[in-house]
């Protein structure tokens, strides 16, 4: 048995606004988007972006949120919680898609000014999208 790659599916609060910020800042293309669920694509990268709206949430008790807060898996404050880490390469890329990425003005608010160097051998930087969630953008540099 071999597993293959896997797609990265963030929720989002708007698929359609969503998609066009992924397409202006990530240079990402949809190749479906309907409106619940939109497939990203960018050279071998698949991103997934689903539509949290569930509101339901907010009707319930409070003793019931704090027991159990996810129900359906769609609530609307899921939007923004979502993270992956995208590798790029080759290696010297890395700073090439940070400058694109500072441009566009999507980098983490943490940003050190440069992708840093990690003690367990990446490059990396991270940036946000339009709901918040986190996309850390590496490449390996030691033997990892």
């Amino acid at each position: 048995m071999r597993l293959g790659s896997a797609i990265p599916a963030l929720p989002v609060r708007d698929v359609p606004r969503a998609v066009e910020h992924y397409r202006a800042k990530f240079g990402f293309e949809a190749v479906h988007q309907d409106d619940g669920l939109a497939v990203l694509v960018r050279d071998d990268l698949r991103l997934h972006l689903w539509y949290a709206d569930d509101q339901g949430w907010q009707l319930r008790p409070v003793d019931d949120m704090l027991d159990s807060p996810v129900r359906t898996g769609a609530e609307s404050f899921l939007a923004g919680t979502a993270s992956c880490r995208i590798s790029v390469e080759p290696r010297e890329a890395i700073d090439e898609i940070y400058s694109d990425l500072a441009a566009a003005g999507v980098l983490h608010p943490t940003d050190a000014g440069a992708p840093r160097d990690t003690d367990f051998g990446t490059r990396e930087f991270a940036a946000l999208d339009l709901d918040g969630n986190l996309l850390e953008f590496y490449c390996w540099t030691g033997p990892g």
